[in-house]
C-alpha cells in the first residue's frame, strides 16, 4: 500500500509542478493549479499507474527470489 501511494504522490507532484508552472502567468494562483491538477482523470491515471507499478514489483521481487534460489 505504501509503494502505491509512493507511485501516487509522485504523479500528482508532478503534475502539480508543471500545472502550476503552465498556469503561472498573470493572475494564475495556486489555487487555479491545484483546480486543474485534481481531477477525476487524473485521479484514476494515478491510481492505475500506482497498481502497476506495484504489480510490476510483485513481479521483479518474484524473480529476483527466485534467481536466488537458484545461486550456488
Amino acid at each position: 500500500m505504501v509503494g502505491i501511494g509512493f507511485i501516487i504522490f509522485l504523479f500528482y507532484s508532478t503534475l502539480l509542478n508543471g500545472g502550476f508552472t503552465h498556469a503561472n502567468s498573470r493572475g494564475k494562483t495556486l489555487a487555479l493549479a491545484l483546480e486543474d491538477v485534481f481531477s477525476l482523470t487524473n485521479l484514476m491515471i494515478a491510481v492505475i499507474s500506482g497498481l502497476l507499478g506495484y504489480f510490476k514489483y510483485l513481479v521483479w521481487d518474484q524473480e529476483v527470489e527466485d534467481s536466488r534460489k537458484n545461486w550456488p
